[in-house]
């Protein structure tokens, strides 16, 4: 089983995800960067912001595949956002698939390029694993939530 933990940083208002121990940022570079070459682009592979906790309204659930926002119609969830400060802007999706035994993320992707992030996960997660790590996730959130 793969690990995750979420950590928020109140005084820049964001959510740090680690997958295996390795920044979710820099998982997602090494896959983006080959097709970001291809493209001439290659400044913009991994150039992602962590999610704000007023982004996800203040919801650690939101990593569960629950809740209103940021997630899209076709089920995916926003887990990283654009730099810029509009976390739909330049977004990294991923399909959150809850089990009774366990949690995967999957067919991650490129908001607005069609780019082949095939080698980025999936990832599993044991799911007690992941809720507790999504609980710790929500205590943060809960002390500094307007």
């Amino acid at each position: 089983m793969d690990t995750i933990t979420f950590a928020y940083r109140a005084g820049d208002d964001e959510i740090v995800i680690e997958i295996n121990g390795r920044s979710l940022r820099d998982l997602a570079r090494a896959v983006e960067l080959p097709e970001a070459r291809r493209t001439r682009e290659r400044g913009l592979a991994g150039s992602y912001a962590w999610l704000p906790g007023h982004a996800v309204g203040w919801r650690a659930e939101h990593f569960l595949g629950i809740g209103r926002e940021p997630r899209l119609a076709d089920g995916d969830t926003w887990v990283l956002g654009c730099q810029c400060g509009d976390w739909g802007c330049w977004p990294l999706l991923a399909r959150i698939e809850v089990a009774d035994s366990d949690v995967t993320w999957s067919g991650f992707r490129q908001g607005h390029r069609d780019w082949d992030l095939g080698d980025l996960g999936p990832f599993h997660f044991g799911r007690a694993a992941y809720e507790r790590a999504v609980a710790e996730l929500a205590t943060g959130l809960a002390r500094v939530r307007p």
